[in-house]
């Protein structure tokens, strides 16, 4: 669990090594460049995986803990593992950090209303009027690349993707933000929705302990892993791997066995498993 030292903005932060990890050597200061050069590092950089849940273990978001896994091993992470480390990273540049909870909408049916388990942030850049939405922890083939300007209607194009956000109506007294995505087709597609209230690090610890362990959450049944690069983007979905090529062109492939997944993890998406780790399905 995280603890209160864990929590101090910048406490055991190694900025160094974390740059080194997603290969980012920009200048250190907290600018809009530098926001998004640092998103889209981290995003390329480092994967999406929920490897300790479908082995029974919840991940801890002690920073501590995620610097020794996301940074220091050939491992990855889920969304909170994720952005709970960029928003120590950004903090340390010295942005301002709101962190956020959204519902997932992305396959949802018409009416499903899901819980708010999605982690995400709010990013203030000094002397800029206007924040920015952060989040290199959604594990989709249409998640951010870069931040996008808290600006309704407004298209970022964090090629080769596109993304909006739009205000969309709802009971509550706070306005409702939600994420789209231009697919393929060119249809706008709903990632997730949220409001500005801001969420604190033992919020994250109940969602975490929740997603990680209650037996309807599909990261506790089924492996997910991501890994988006400059050539397209990976997913190992149980046991189907699929490519997205940056024209949209989609490839399946099926891993013979276990032995064969845990080398298309090393070698396909840079995450190496203890020896003798057995995965599920």
């Amino acid at each position: 669990m995280t603890t209160d030292r864990d929590r101090t903005p910048g406490a055991a932060f190694d900025l160094d090594a974390y740059a080194a990890r997603i290969g980012w050597a920009g200048e250190r200061r907290p600018t809009a460049e530098v926001l998004r050069s640092v998103h889209r590092a981290h995003s390329l950089g480092i994967p999406f995986e929920n490897l300790d849940p479908v082995r029974g273990i919840v991940p801890s978001l002690a920073l501590a803990d995620l610097q020794a896994k996301l940074v220091r091993s050939e491992r990855g992470g889920y969304c909170y593992e994720h952005n709970t480390l960029l928003a120590a990273a950004l903090r340390a540049l010295g942005f301002g950090i709101t962190l956020l909870c959204a519902r997932v909408r992305l396959g949802a049916e018409p009416g499903n209303v899901r819980p708010r388990t999605h982690m995400l942030m709010l990013a203030a850049v000094p002397g800029e009027p206007t924040p920015y939405i952060a989040d290199v922890g959604f594990g989709a083939s249409g998640a951010l690349l870069e931040p996008i300007p808290l600006v309704a209607d407004a298209e970022l194009h964090d090629a080769p993707r596109r993304h909006r956000l739009v205000h969309t109506p709802h009971e509550g007294p706070l306005t409702l933000w939600t994420l789209q995505s231009r697919t393929g087709a060119g249809a706008w597609e709903d990632l997730y929705a949220f409001t500005l209230e801001p969420f604190e690090a033992p919020d994250y610890e109940v969602i975490n302990w929740h997603i990680a362990t209650n037996p309807r959450s599909p990261f506790q049944r089924l492996v997910y892993v991501q890994r988006t690069t400059e050539d397209g983007h990976l997913a190992l979905s149980g046991r189907t791997l699929t490519r997205t090529a940056p024209d949209g062109t989609v490839t399946e492939q099926e891993p013979a066995d276990g032995e064969e997944v845990l080398r298309i993890l090393a070698e396909r998406f840079g995450i190496r498993l203890p020896e003798g780790t057995r995965l599920p399905g």
